[in-house]
């Protein structure tokens, strides 16, 4: 059945693109939403981006019809139009203030669901403001076109119950076929005896189910040592040159950008396979300006840098450099071995020949995800690392963010790895206080 969708600000800053998400339904934008919009078009960021975005794709339909009225969007195509806010407002009750823009936009739903004979749906990222429309009976949803199923996201991972001469064989052989349809490229695998004794092997899928040995897992790139099986694949991920794309979830204390920055040292300063390694973080919410910080760049940076210089500590003093962090920070930056900046300023770059780590990734969103990747020139390997149980980004969730996105859309990609970290190695405390205090 033929639908109208009330469209809400947080879904349109999110993906401007929804507009031509919903098929052939009827779309309705409050005339509070364009205000909104209009607040947003001067921003410096994607939010900014978005919004005006969102008004040039409205301009460029006003030119063919009136959207008062409501805009064709084209053949088996639905509708869109602006909504004037009605005066049933009025009908809400008095508990709702009647100037908030929020339930101005509600009050649009309202009105329709009375007037229309076919189903309204308000959809909006917003979770009070999903609360509010239920309990007035109006039809509320998140916008799901670019969400994914935490407890369903590609672990990388997966542990396989052969007979004892197969493991046998891959040690013998150095592979294994394996009859399985359901293996992605790069995915890890566990191979254990079928029969219950203790013979078991790691390795990675490579392709038409053939199984082959870890080639890095082993190794201890600037001095780090993986200290569990989970570890070891993420460092045989990161350490292939072959695999472009890289992405590491886990909770604090798993070790996914230590491993990262360790990986991307090796690299660049002992290996000079890339010529310089980038690191980034999204200031969150993404975009806001840093000026409120005193000092240079570089001082402004440092209170969303700090995590990265931590890491950097722990693996220098693993070197036993007695130098300063900040000393060594700056020496590998004036070599051009090193760059830390904000994710703000990455649109429109070029990112040739480094090796890009992007921490926090959670906080991006696909479409945010979708620029940074996009950024990657000739040559880059990008690493995404971030816990989606962590999110500080108003709008996203477990479910939404740009990190697990990537996951699920690169997981058939053979120049693509995942892995997801599961035990804490940080310190028996953090391990103990992440399982207990969740």
């Amino acid at each position: 059945m033929k639908k109208i969708f009330v469209l809400d600000t947080s879904v349109l800053v999110h993906d401007p693109r929804a507009l031509k998400a919903f098929q052939d339904n009827d779309i309705v934008i409050p005339l509070a939403v364009v205000e909104e919009i209009d607040g947003h078009k001067k921003r410096q960021d994607e939010v900014g981006r978005n919004a005006r975005a969102v008004s040039s794709y409205l301009d460029k339909l006003r030119t063919i019809g009136h959207l008062d009225t409501g805009v064709s969007l084209g053949e088996n195509r639905g509708t869109i139009r602006v909504e004037l806010n009605h005066q049933d407002i009025d009908k809400l009750p008095q508990s709702l203030e009647r100037d908030k823009i929020d339930n101005r936009i509600i009050a649009v739903a309202f009105a329709l669901k009375i007037e229309s004979s076919i189903p309204v749906i308000l959809v909006t990222k917003d979770i009070n403001m999903r609360i509010k429309a239920d309990a007035l009976g109006i039809q509320a949803e998140d916008y799901e076109t670019d969400k994914i199923e935490i407890e369903e996201v590609y672990t990388g991972l997966r542990t396989l119950k052969v007979e004892p001469d197969q493991i046998d064989s891959f040690y013998n052989t150095g592979s294994v076929l394996i009859n399985s349809e359901t293996l992605f490229p790069n995915q890890m695998i566990i191979l254990e005896d079928a029969f219950g004794s203790s013979k078991s092997a790691l390795g990675r899928h490579v392709a038409d189910g053939k199984i082959v040995p870890l080639r890095y897992g082993g190794q201890d790139p600037f001095g780090l040592k993986a200290r569990n099986k989970e570890q070891k694949f993420a460092l045989d991920l990161l350490l292939d040159d072959d695999i472009r794309l890289v992405t590491l979830i886990g909770r604090a204390g798993t070790g996914k950008t230590l491993l990262a920055l360790a990986a991307g040292l090796q690299k660049v300063v002992e290996e000079s396979k890339y010529r310089r390694l980038a690191v980034s973080r999204p200031v969150v919410p993404m975009g806001h300006d840093l000026g409120f910080l005193p000092g240079d760049i570089n001082e402004k940076l440092r209170p969303w840098m700090q995590p990265i210089y931590d890491n950097l500590e722990f693996l220098f003093s693993n070197r036993e450099r007695n130098e300063k962090i900040d000393n060594l920070v700056n020496s590998m930056k004036d070599l051009n071995l090193l760059e830390l900046e904000a994710l703000t300023y990455i649109r429109g770059r070029s990112i040739p020949n480094q090796f890009l780590l992007i921490d926090e990734a959670q906080n991006l969103s696909p479409h945010e995800v979708r620029t940074v990747i996009t950024r990657v020139g000739e040559g880059t390997k990008i690493v995404l690392t971030g816990d989606p149980y962590q999110i500080d980004h108003p709008y996203l969730d477990s479910n939404s963010n740009g990190l697990t996105y990537v996951v699920e859309r690169f997981k058939n990609e053979k120049i693509a790895g995942h892995i997801t970290l599961v035990k804490g190695e940080r310190s028996d405390l953090a391990e103990l206080g992440a399982k207990l205090l969740s």
